[in-house]
């Protein structure tokens, strides 16, 4: 079971820099750039503020006022859609799309997708709007669509690691060579990504090939050592191969990186129980439960396993 949430394996990068045109004011990219410093910091609350003065001064709103003609069919927006826009500045595309990415990750699927949709509006061919959509539309349980918005990223930008990796997350379950394949791409444009080598990880997990796994897990936590999915990874490979103090290292380790993670508790409990350490094992599985109830048939079931697993040993 992979860990999924938000910038695990989600991978979405800010854009961090845009020219502005003849008619972008000196403040709104001003505005931008604070909101580029902001999120890089985790300062996602002024982060979407700056954007958002960045939207509200490249983009006046006048209903006395519409673009040009010229200007709708440029940018693909209908007069009831632009009506009270007076400039249509692909560098508003751009500020609505890295808030959209702020408001994804403040978890505000709802918030993200209304700023992609106005990104894609204004400049329908910015790959990333795609690429912030997709993830919030799979975020909401659209996979369909969700995989549509990352096909229309590549066939806009081929080279957008980003999307090649989302695009391998969201096929793991269904169509692993698909995945394989995406992963393939994404090494060939940049093998120093930790996502890529994690997606990987548990393509070899899938394969029950688990050195390869731990290879894997091993170069990713090598790129990003504070990943916390990469180590649970690796103490899920520890665990198939029975090295089970190996596994307790990682789980802790993920678990020292990211507390609120079930499945660590629930496998580090597992791996106790394994060496007779019931007391502490119960622990793990209480918080496994509290962060997460709907695992307790899961858990269950994998108990049972373990305590038969243990009774077999000399």
């Amino acid at each position: 079971m992979r860990y999924s949430r938000f910038g695990v394996t989600t991978l979405i990068i800010l854009i961090s820099s845009i020219a502005g045109q003849a008619q972008t004011p000196a403040a709104a990219q001003k505005y931008f750039q604070q909101g580029v410093k902001n999120f890089a910091e985790g300062n996602l609350g002024v982060a979407f503020e700056n954007y958002s003065r960045a939207i509200e001064i490249s983009s006046r709103l006048d209903s006395r006022k519409q673009p040009s003609s010229d200007l709708l069919q440029a940018n693909s927006l209908t007069s009831s859609e632009a009506e009270r826009v007076t400039v249509i500045d692909p560098f508003t595309a751009v500020a609505y799309t890295n808030r959209g990415i702020v408001r994804l990750r403040q978890h505000d699927v709802d918030g993200a997708i209304a700023d992609f949709n106005a990104a894609i509006r204004i400049s329908p061919r910015l790959a990333e709007a795609y690429l912030g959509r997709g993830m919030a539309l799979r975020a909401k349980g659209d996979q369909e669509k969700a995989m549509a918005d990352l096909d229309r990223a590549l066939a806009i930008k081929d080279r957008l690691i980003e999307a090649y990796i989302d695009r391998a997350d969201l096929r793991m379950e269904k169509d692993i060579e698909g995945a394989i394949k995406d992963l393939n791409q994404a090494l060939e444009i940049n093998p120093r990504v930790a996502e890529i080598h994690y997606l990987l990880g548990y393509v070899s997990l899938s394969k029950k090939e688990l050195s390869d796994a731990i290879a894997h897990f091993d170069r990713a936590i090598e790129l990003k050592p504070e990943m916390a999915s990469s180590h649970q990874g690796r103490g899920t490979a520890r665990m198939g191969l029975r090295d089970f103090d190996g596994a307790i290292e990682d789980f802790t380790r993920a678990l020292e990186l990211n507390p609120e993670m079930p499945t660590s508790y629930m496998n580090r409990g597992l791996a106790l129980l394994m060496k007779h350490q019931d007391v502490l094992a119960q622990k793990d599985f209480d918080e496994c439960l509290a962060l997460s109830p709907s695992l307790k048939a899961e858990l269950e079931k994998r108990i049972k396993l373990a305590k038969e697993l243990r009774s077999t040993e000399p």
